[in-house]
């Protein structure tokens, strides 16, 4: 649906405060992952349809990276300020972003749904790469809480494609280049968020499930970069979930920035509003990383 011209002039003007070039950005309708059914759809109502809405910056300002967004909300609902308020910041220092909505536990799906859905949207950044003014060597993926385990589940089970898929987006790789996890879920163990881990798996899961979807237990030296952060006050999802995956990706040899912030309640996200002028320290730091990991550098 495409926004009313009043709220693009609004989004214009915070812009315009903001000092980006030239405002906030507006999303581009939202695109089936798969358009003729998404594997193992219950059905082909809203719920059964996983989707992906670009929102991509201006063309002088972009830098040519691009970020998956996985919003949050317990594989039960979806955080919209953890998904278009995300994708609107990385539009202000020229990020393409992509907000995926993924099939849900409340609407009877089960594993694997959603890594089926996350795969799907990075291949598909990637095989439309051209047309979005993106580099198909800087596409990363970023979630918070449920969101932050799905992207993390992608970080660790990825595959290079199929080259001989007839359908050109299956051909592409679903690796990220990097990843972004805030307050995530990373463990089906000890330190879980319950309501997540029924959700994606159901009342009873098997033993060999709940090992594989530990995403800390299935960190390699092929996993790409992360940055984590996390609050040690988190009374939903336990800081020891960012704190194990920093510690798997240590031993494993992957570079990753990791901050704990004292203070600080579950689902936080910028704790700001457009234009983000007064963003929480975590996304300082975050783009600090950008910067520093070549997704910042602009291009022509």
């Amino acid at each position: 649906m495409r926004l009313p011209a009043s709220k693009l002039f609004f989004r214009f003007l915070l812009g315009l405060f903001a000092g980006t070039a030239p405002g906030l950005a507006a999303s581009s309708p939202a695109l089936l992952l798969w358009p003729d059914g998404a594997p193992g759809a219950l059905g082909r109502a809203e719920p059964d349809q996983p989707t992906l809405t670009p929102y991509l910056p201006e063309p002088g300002g972009r830098t040519g990276a691009a970020m998956v967004i996985c919003p949050g909300g317990g594989y039960a609902g979806l955080a919209r300020h953890e998904g278009e308020d995300y994708a609107l910041w990385l539009n202000q220092h020229g990020l393409a972003a992509f907000v995926l909505k993924y099939r849900l536990g409340s609407h009877g799906y089960r594993h694997p749904a959603m890594l089926q859905d996350a795969a799907r949207a990075v291949r598909l950044v990637r095989a439309r790469a051209a047309e979005w003014g993106v580099d198909p060597q800087r596409v990363g993926i970023m979630g918070s809480s449920a969101g932050g385990h799905l992207a993390a589940t992608l970080l660790t089970h990825f595959d290079a494609g199929r080259a001989e898929a007839a359908d050109p987006v299956e051909r592409q790789s679903s690796r990220p280049d990097l990843g972004i996890l805030c307050y995530p879920v990373i463990t089906m163990g000890e330190f879980t968020h319950a309501g997540s881990k029924r959700n994606l798996l159901g009342a009873d899961p098997a033993p060999a499930l709940v090992e594989e979807l530990s995403a800390e237990r299935r960190v390699s030296r092929d996993t790409p970069p992360c940055f984590l952060w996390h609050t040690w006050a988190d009374p939903v999802v336990p800081v020891e979930n960012a704190l194990q995956f920093a510690a798997a990706l240590r031993k494993a040899g992957v570079p990753f920035d990791l901050h704990i912030y004292e203070q600080g309640p579950h689902g936080l996200g910028l704790a700001d509003r457009p234009p983000f002028a007064r963003a929480h320290p975590w996304a300082a730091d975050c783009l600090y990383w950008l910067n520093a990991r070549g997704f910042l550098n602009r291009t022509p």
